[in-house]
C-alpha cells in the first residue's frame, strides 16, 4: 500500500506531499507536469521554514510554493520514497520495490483544511462526534436521503451522497469528485483507528431497517 497523500498548490501549477528523510527530519516534495525534476525542500526544525536542495531550480520551485506546500500538507501522512510524476494533476507513483504504479487522488489542501476546521472542537482537536452529529442532522433533514432510505438504497450510496454533499458545501467546492471526498474521509480516519463515520453508518442502517419494517 502506498500511503501517499498529495495536495494541489495555488502558487504554481503543481502538487506536493511530505516525505520522511533517511537522515531524519521532514521534507516537502513538489511535482510539476512540465518538469521531470521534482523540487525538494527540507523543513527547518527550528522555524519550520523550507530549505530547498541545491539542485532545485528556484524559477520552477519558488520559496512561496514550498511554504504553501508545508502549510497544506501539515498533519498528512508521509509518502514512501520511490519514483513519482504528475500527469494532468493526477499523481502516478511507483515505489522502489517495483510494484505496479498507482494513480492516486490529488486532494486540495484548502478543501481538507476547511473540513477539519468545521469539525474541530473547542479544545482544538478533530471531533468525530461533531462530524457524525452533523451528518445525522443532514440525513434527517434531506429529502433525497429520505427517498433513498424509502427505496432501500445501499448504505454506501446513502453515505456517499450525504458526505459528498456536506463536504462540497463546507469547502465551497461543488466540483469535488467522489474520489476526493473519499480521500478526505480516509485522511480524517488516520487520526484514530476507529471508523470516522461509525455513528453515521449505524444511523443509516437503523433508518433502513425501520423503513423496511413499515
Amino acid at each position: 500500500m502506498i500511503r501517499t497523500d498529495v495536495v494541489a498548490l495555488t502558487v504554481i501549477h503543481g502538487a506536493a506531499y511530505r516525505q520522511k528523510m533517511p537522515s531524519g527530519g521532514s521534507a516537502v516534495v513538489i511535482l510539476r507536469e512540465d518538469s521531470s525534476q521534482p523540487g525538494l525542500a527540507i523543513i527547518n526544525k527550528k522555524n519550520a521554514e523550507p530549505v530547498p536542495s541545491e539542485n532545485t531550480p528556484k524559477d520552477l520551485f519558488p520559496q512561496e510554493a514550498f511554504k504553501e506546500a508545508i502549510a497544506l500538507t501539515m498533519g498528512l501522512p508521509y509518502r514512501k520514497q520511490g519514483k513519482a510524476k504528475l500527469k494532468g494533476m493526477k499523481f502516478e507513483a511507483k515505489p522502489e520495490n517495483g510494484e505496479p504504479k498507482e494513480v492516486l487522488v490529488v486532494v486540495d489542501g484548502k478543501d481538507y483544511q476547511a473540513i477539519v476546521d468545521k469539525y474541530t472542537d473547542k479544545t482544538g482537536k478533530l471531533s468525530y462526534e461533531l462530524l457524525n452529529k452533523d451528518m445525522i442532522r443532514f440525513a434527517n433533514s434531506s429529502k433525497v436521503v429520505r427517498t433513498m432510505i424509502e427505496e432501500q438504497k445501499q448504505p454506501k450510496a446513502i453515505r456517499e451522497y450525504a458526505v459528498g454533499t456536506k463536504f462540497r458545501t463546507i469547502a465551497k467546492n461543488p466540483e469535488m469528485t467522489r474520489a476526493q471526498v473519499q480521500k478526505i474521509v480516509d485522511l480524517l480516519d488516520e487520526v484514530s483507528p476507529k471508523g470516522v463515520l461509525k455513528e453515521f453508518n449505524d444511523e443509516i442502517r437503523k433508518k433502513l431497517k425501520a423503513a423496511k419494517g413499515k
